[in-house]
């Protein structure tokens, strides 16, 4: 009987070992090879062993880390923004019992919106002829409109505004979720004892709320240092004047599939996720010192 559940439980884990060994370890193992290979995808026959020139290539490449600067760069005003938004929200919601249902699909539509559409109707608002700048030209904020697209630190602010008001809804919901969970019981005895809205958020509602926070913090390092989709589609692969919005990802593209140098690619694509992983790990050390 022991027997047969275990195989049963093998058969269901089965679409995702394929899955985890067919599109996640074979390309891992593919890329590493590669690192060390001089390879063009459309010549393979001339593929040659390079050794460590493709590591040492990239460490000293300055595109390389000027992109890892960028986004980088991109990353801590999102991180703030997005986090601020989503939480200050869902401490919000939390309390608003009229309508919450509405509240919450309104501040998630966003989410659900293609980012394809949302950044062009967002690239008119923000443009020069766009309303925003208009109301601040009018109200002499600006004494003239900005192309913030040929500037050489706007791109990557600009951008991480847009992000956050892209996925803040996915914060929000998750920190939800996560104050729902919290026993109430708690919040009874710290009315009985007089505690103050805030003084009950500080105390309770952020320590009970922290593995989600953790998480929304881990996802948020992992998936900004990936962005591809809304710097592509602002400034194709050039990364715009100065390179002021090239990321890790656009480059590695460039250099595979423009360049036709795959083994610099994948070793930029390593070297990606070896500052990911770093990065992950410190963050998941700070804040589990925090709790």
């Amino acid at each position: 009987m022991k027997r047969n559940n275990l195989l049963m439980g093998y058969v269901f884990l089965a679409p995702w070992i394929i899955y985890f060994v067919v599109f996640l370890m074979y390309p891992f193992f593919l890329s590493f090879e590669s690192s060390f290979l001089s390879v063009n995808i459309l010549m393979p026959e001339n593929t040659s062993f390079v050794g460590f020139a493709n590591w040492l290539g990239v460490i000293f490449d300055v595109l390389f880390w000027k992109s890892l600067f960028n986004v980088l760069f991109n990353q801590v005003i999102f991180v703030f923004l997005s986090f601020g938004i989503g939480l200050g929200l869902a401490l919000l919601l939390n309390e608003v019992k009229f309508m919450a249902s509405f509240f919450r699909t309104v501040m998630f539509i966003p989410v659900i919106t293609s980012i394809t559409v949302a950044m062009v109707i967002f690239d008119f608002i923000a443009g020069p002829a766009g309303p925003i700048q208009s109301s601040l030209v009018n109200s002499h904020v600006l004494a003239e409109p900005v192309f913030w697209k040929f500037e050489q630190w706007l791109p990557m602010p600009i951008i991480a505004v847009f992000s956050a008001w892209k996925w803040f809804g996915v914060q929000m919901i998750i920190f939800l979720g996560g104050i729902a969970s919290i026993d109430r019981s708690l919040f009874e005895a710290a009315d009985i004892d007089g505690a103050s809205w805030w003084r009950k958020t500080k105390k309770i509602t952020l320590p009970m709320i922290m593995p989600q926070i953790i998480f929304v913090m881990t996802m948020n390092i992992i998936n900004g240092l990936q962005m591809f989709i809304e710097v592509f589609m602002n400034f194709d692969l050039s990364g715009g004047p100065y390179q002021s919005a090239l990321t890790p990802v656009l480059y590695l593209y460039q250099t595979g599939f423009e360049q036709m140098k795959m083994g610099e690619a994948s070793t930029i694509g390593l070297m990606l996720a070896a500052v990911i992983y770093l990065l992950t790990m410190m963050q998941l050390k700070i804040t589990s010192k925090e709790d």
